[in-house]
């Protein structure tokens, strides 16, 4: 259906995405915070690893459920939808790794 938006793959986990997400916007909050009281630049830069590590488990998480629900469904289904969902999966990936 043109016009309309996919439905997401992570609908299921959708709650527990939201709360490691609030887990890291208050991590962020806190490294704000180190850094406007001036803490040593090593622990801050401790923070800023805790919360890239938490941001790409929630990367992987999304990307499992993709390929679970999202492409499994079109690759069961055929037809060119399949080969889009393949490269679209592809590209997020390569986009994690480069990041």
């Amino acid at each position: 259906m043109k016009g309309t938006a996919p439905m997401a793959g992570y609908e299921m986990e959708k709650d527990q995405i939201l709360k490691r997400l609030a887990r890291v916007e208050g991590q962020v909050r806190g490294i704000a915070r180190m850094v406007e009281e001036d803490r040593y630049c090593i622990e801050v830069l401790d923070q800023v690893a805790a919360v890239t590590k938490a941001l790409q488990n929630v990367s992987v998480g999304l990307l499992h459920e993709h390929l679970s629900h999202c492409v499994s469904d079109a690759v069961t289904a055929g037809g060119p939808e399949a080969t889009e969902k393949i490269e679209e999966a592809t590209s997020a990936i390569a986009r994690l790794v480069r990041s």
